[in-house]
């Protein structure tokens, strides 16, 4: 374990993991503040701030300080960091669509190492105008390539590598530092939980395997694709959509036109327990993605021995292994024919526990501390100004035979 000895490590990131729209970006970037505060660390995370929340709290040792909304959070934590900028010896810069380029206002000798979930670019046009996209292509690209030019890159996956090498161009070290699991993330939860199950909450319905969807509701998670399988399922499935979001009320009206009320069941936001006593109940898990870092929600139902059905893109490619912890869908695939093979193929009892079992052992192999310990090396070697292994996620012969198992879908 590298021990930090009192580095003072300022982490800036879009949201905190109690902000309404965090999601699993936030997750990883607390991991690593704790993480790095128990290695010796002095830990700041800097961070947007949503209605309610306080400007500056404690949090398990670590300093919280929020600043400015979805838009003006740039700007602000820019200011904030010039005026603290000699009091930090490495930031940890997290790429939400565009990074903060915290190299433009600390000192030269502050290495950052700027991490970036996925690639944005296609998404972009999802959620703003052309004017507004090309601009953030033009930020996420040339701009950030050349701002972290001298600075190492941390990717979740190498999907995400090849991407920032295929579409964003760049050139410098990248080491893939995956996403990890809590320790009882794969616990099935107790008794207590049981008022929380699918048919407590929706009224008993025997003999139908519950399908379920996990995530934020926005545009490029396209959740509105599970209602296609819904059809396609009929009577044999219920799909429990568990998450909020602002797709949440268009999505609700889809159900109602298409008459789909008693297939689909908006749950909303769930505590961990609860959400995790839903998805452990669940034949199925769904992604629709358009593309992610990795797909945590992938992981964590793997954990309870739940696979997925998701499309063979960037970040869901890594997050499931084909055939083995779920399905990925090609591009001359519809999911809802993977999805009916896939409930057809769980239906037998030898098979389902085979693929769970499949499941819990990949998901077996990934842990926060085995992440926050690559994280913390590279912000050792950065600030004794080493480059912290060979980059693209290849490490150190010491490091590397576990971490290619992890890292790789080999």
């Amino acid at each position: 374990m590298p021990q930090l000895a009192g580095l003072r490590i300022v982490i800036v990131n879009w949201r905190d993991p109690w902000h309404p729209s965090a999601g699993g970006a936030e997750q990883y970037a607390w991991q690593m503040a704790v993480g790095l505060l128990a290695r010796g660390a002095r830990v700041w995370y800097l961070t947007a701030r949503a209605p309610g929340q306080s400007r500056s709290e404690s949090r398990d040792g670590v300093q919280l300080v929020r600043t400015g909304s979805r838009w003006t959070v740039y700007p602000r934590v820019l200011g904030w960091l010039a005026r603290h900028r000699r009091d930090f010896d490495a930031a940890i810069d997290c790429q939400n669509g565009i990074p903060f380029f915290t190299p433009w206002v600390l000192p030269r000798r502050v290495p950052v190492l700027c991490v970036v979930h996925h690639v944005h670019d296609a998404q972009f046009g999802v959620h703003f105008s052309p004017v507004v996209a090309g601009v953030g292509r033009l930020l996420e690209g040339p701009v950030a390539r050349w701002t972290y030019r001298r600075h190492a890159c941390v990717a979740v996956s190498r999907s995400t590598v090849a991407a920032m090498r295929d579409r964003l161009r760049w050139t410098g070290p990248i080491h893939v530092v995956p996403n990890g699991l809590a320790p009882d993330c794969g616990e099935r939860p107790g008794p207590a939980a049981a008022g929380t199950s699918t048919v407590l909450a929706g009224g008993p319905v025997p003999n139908v395997a519950v399908v379920t969807w996990v995530g934020r509701l926005v545009a490029h998670k396209r959740v509105e694709r599970v209602l296609d399988i819904a059809q396609r399922l009929g009577d044999a499935a219920v799909i429990e959509v568990i998450g909020r979001g602002p797709a949440a009320v268009p999505l609700s009206a889809q159900i109602t036109a298409r008459g789909l009320t008693d297939r689909v069941r908006l749950r909303g936001f769930l505590p961990e327990v609860a959400k995790r006593t839903v998805v452990a109940d669940s034949l199925l898990h769904l992604n629709t993605s358009q593309g992610e870092g990795w797909g945590l929600c992938v992981l964590e139902a793997a954990a309870l021995g739940v696979p997925t059905v998701a499309y063979d893109v960037d970040g869901l490619r890594d997050a499931v292994r084909d055939g083995e912890t779920g399905w990925l869908v090609r591009a001359d695939q519809r999911i809802e024919d993977v999805a009916e093979r896939a409930v057809k193929e769980l239906a037998d009892p030898v098979r389902r526990a085979e693929i769970a079992a499949a499941c819990r052992a990949w998901a077996g192999q990934f842990d926060w501390d085995s992440s926050v310990d690559r994280m913390a090396g590279l912000v050792l070697a950065a600030v004794r100004g080493r480059d912290g292994g060979d980059g693209d996620g290849r490490e150190r012969p010491e490091g590397r035979e576990r971490r290619d198992r992890v890292a790789a879908d080999d």
